[in-house]
């Protein structure tokens, strides 16, 4: 009797062990769920973007793999509102679709993979084609902060000229679509938060997706107020230098979870206000 113990309690102790080097060897080798959780939040803010008609059709929003960070996550060529864990692709930062992914992509994935690769700073990036930042970028008018929820403003708004980058092979395109095109707008971004695109939208960068998307709504809402307030004709105070706000409110996290419940909602029960 007392032997059959000992082989039980040595072979309990063995388990355990084993269990205990294989959390030492997962934690050792990251959290497994990131990843995941990176994807599902990636769906959820092209979700909120689409309701808050930043994106339509068009335009798209990626975040860095948080497990290598040579790599980022990016939907396949769709409509923003209809994407699905499914729907994501890896990405190089040359952007090149990793594991043969062969899937129709997006042509200004370019946009995404040099951002990166110039600001390792920059975990997430929004494009839009946002009509309330078109006039801006049109005229040359400088987009500046209203207001305290568009201070990531604060270290100015360029310009992306893409004539000034375009090359015969282009063709005079618009788009961003190669690899010269997305390096260029990139050094013009430099150490900005965002950056408008004549004649076609603009692009946000930030540290987190939910910091991306809330830069995305109030760079929209920023540009209609400013639009508003020169109807006036009377001198705007925008934010002077070195005024701020707490993290939490930088941070738009509140936002996010709102939008994110409200998101939910909307799809868990389409048709209903």
């Amino acid at each position: 009797m007392l032997l059959n113990h000992w082989r039980s309690f040595r072979a309990g102790t063995i388990l355990i062990a084993l269990a205990l080097m294989a959390g030492v060897t997962m934690w050792g080798a990251g959290a497994p769920g990131e990843k995941n959780a990176a994807v599902n939040d990636l769906v959820t803010a092209n979700h909120i973007l689409a309701d808050k008609e930043v994106v339509d059709g068009y335009g798209h929003v990626s975040i860095r793999n948080p497990e290598n960070p040579n790599q980022y996550f990016l939907a396949r060529s769709m409509a923003p509102g209809l994407v699905t864990a499914a729907d994501i692709m890896t990405f190089d930062l040359d952007s090149n679709p990793v594991g043969g992914d062969t899937r129709v992509s997006y042509a200004e994935r370019f946009i995404h993979g040099e951002i990166y690769k110039a600001r390792p700073d920059v975990k997430a990036i929004v494009h839009s084609h946002s009509p309330e930042l078109i006039p801006f970028g049109d005229t040359g008018i400088e987009l500046r902060p209203m207001y305290h929820m568009s201070l990531f403003m604060e270290d100015g708004v360029p310009i992306y000229e893409i004539a000034d980058f375009r090359t015969p092979a282009d063709k005079n395109t618009m788009l961003v679509q190669n690899r010269p095109l997305g390096a260029a707008l990139a050094r013009v971004l430099g150490k900005s938060s965002a950056l408008l695109m004549r004649g076609h939208g603009g692009v946000l960068v930030a540290n987190d997706l939910p910091q991306v998307v809330g830069r995305s709504v109030y760079l929209q809402i920023n540009a209609k107020l400013q639009a508003q307030a020169m109807t006036f004709g009377r001198p705007i105070r925008f934010m002077a230098p070195g005024e701020n706000v707490p993290a939490a409110v930088s941070s738009y996290f509140r936002n996010w979870e709102i939008w994110k419940l409200e998101s939910e909602r909307k799809r868990a029960h389409p048709g209903t206000p």
